[in-house]
């Protein structure tokens, strides 16, 4: 499979090809990690479906995305696993997943099971100061952050919006020097320190093994 490009990802998302017998179905913001997941482990009966990662800009409609996409499917899979977290619906896509009776991935949002959600959490109390990105918010940073938020129009907003935040930690899944060095230059341009970590693929990978062996090879 031809893997999409950063920009597809973030504005049309990823059609599953209706090959296989189960359905990640995802954030166009892990499309690369649970493509790399599935090739290290020869899931070959798993597909995935994105939806475009640029819905995180409006989570509203997170909810009425995922429901969409899961009755154009439902019928094509033996098995439907939604690889988002709340990602700032405040609990409403859990609602509309378990109204759907489609399971879904633990935790707040995608730092956290990248992460770890169990050692994120434990360090919520002393990282209420701390600005998170991913390998994928790294290289999408213009249109995720930069342009959203006006800063290539209006830099003196960045004091504003970021005054009461003291670093930007990068939780890496590819140790890769390149991302390394952009996501530097991310913390640098927001005025913060900067932090790396290298988590890997996280909680993401018992999420989706757990998906994989449900029905066996």
């Amino acid at each position: 499979m031809e893997r999409p490009s950063d920009r597809d990802l973030t504005t049309e998302g990823m059609e599953a090809p209706r090959e296989g017998r189960l359905l990640a179905l995802a954030c166009g913001a892990l499309a690369h990690e649970i493509l790399a997941i599935k090739a290290a482990n020869g899931w070959d009966h798993l597909d995935l479906h994105c939806l475009p990662a640029n819905l995180h800009l409006w989570p509203d409609r997170i909810p009425d995305a995922v429901e969409a996409a899961v009755e154009k499917y439902r019928d094509a899979y033996d098995q439907i696993l939604v690889v988002y977290a709340d990602c700032g619906t405040g609990g409403l896509l859990q609602a509309r997943c378990a109204a759907l009776g489609v399971p879904m991935v633990e935790g707040p949002h995608c730092y956290s099971f990248f992460a770890g959600n169990a050692d994120f959490a434990a360090r919520a109390e002393t990282e209420f100061t701390a600005f998170y990105l991913t390998d994928f918010l790294v290289k999408q940073f213009e249109a995720f952050v930069w342009r959203p938020m006006g800063f290539d129009r209006h830099p003196e907003l960045i004091a504003m919006m970021f005054g009461n935040y003291e670093k930007l930690v990068y939780l890496a899944q590819l140790d890769d020097p390149a991302l390394d060095a952009k996501a530097a230059d991310c913390a640098a341009r927001l005025n913060l320190a900067y932090e790396r970590r290298l988590t890997g693929y996280g909680d993401l990978v018992p999420a989706l093994a757990a998906l994989a062996d449900r029905t066996g090879r």
